[in-house]
């Protein structure tokens, strides 16, 4: 029998260090996600509701609140108002607003100005009041309290009544909203609140911000993106017209002309 050498003992391995970062052991943070994070629009739709949803974690005592801003694509707001000169109403010029949201939509815990302080929130730009609208381009220089060449909008002190008439009309078209309790705990850490686009939401890319507050401050900050766009025959339509404007503007008047010569046709008849 041959003898078998004995193998020399064999030193356990050490133990593996799990990598952990000691910043992140009490850091106060929100995660969150989208039900659906695309809609198609077609000839059928009739609007979308989405839902979304996440969590907290919030390791220490102090009670936090959930802010979710939703923004659409920027789209131009084109408004005219009726003036009086003498005994006639007339339209006024036009002012086009370019950096007015097709889409805005804010929902939380708690009413906003219980959230935090008038600065914090314009300096976020969370909520409607505090939403960045662009004034139009034109301005003129003018001379104010004694000091010259100061620029100033077209619209000068009128610039706040047509902010206000944007926002009207776009809340009442269902663009606009303001939730104070559209945010729910459904249970401990866990959130959700409902995101409602009608009929007439614009296409293009949103972006949801969901912000955490704790003591009247911004801790934590969470990014969503959702895509609206258009489907089938309404898609084709939507990207003739924009790639061949005149060709699309030409057909349509050959079928608005053969549609009456038909109308007329069968009218005639009858």
């Amino acid at each position: 029998m041959i003898p078998v050498p004995a193998l020399p003992a064999q030193e356990p391995a050490p133990p593996v260090a799990v990598e952990r970062s000691v910043a992140t052991l009490g850091e106060v943070r929100v995660a969150a996600a989208l039900t659906d994070a695309e809609v198609k629009i077609d000839s059928g739709f009739q609007g979308a509701s989405i839902v979304l949803y996440g969590a907290v974690f919030n390791p220490t005592d102090a009670p936090v609140d959930v802010v979710v801003v939703v923004r659409g694509p920027d789209a131009p707001l084109r408004l005219i108002r009726k003036v009086q000169v003498g005994p006639f109403w007339l339209n006024s010029r036009p002012v086009v607003f370019e950096g007015a949201p097709g889409f805005y939509m804010t929902a939380s815990t708690r009413p906003l100005s219980d959230i935090a302080n008038f600065g914090q929130l314009r300096r976020l730009g969370v909520g409607v009041d505090h939403l960045r609208i662009a004034a139009p381009e034109e301005h003129r220089v003018e001379t104010r309290y004694g000091v010259r060449d100061v620029v100033v909008s077209r619209l000068g002190d009128d610039y706040l009544d047509w902010r206000r008439a944007v926002i009207r009309l776009r809340e009442d078209g269902g663009l606009y909203a303001t939730r104070p309790d559209g945010v729910t705990f459904v249970d401990r850490g866990l959130f959700r609140a409902e995101l409602v686009l009608p009929t007439t939401a614009p296409t293009g890319a949103y972006f949801a911000e969901v912000w955490l507050f704790q003591d009247g401050e911004p801790v934590a900050a969470s990014n969503l993106t959702l895509t609206v766009g258009k489907v089938g025959v309404e898609r084709d339509v939507y990207e003739f017209a924009h790639r061949r404007p005149w060709t699309y503007g030409i057909l349509c008047v050959l079928l608005a002309a053969f549609t009456g010569w038909a109308a007329s046709r069968v009218f005639r008849r009858g």
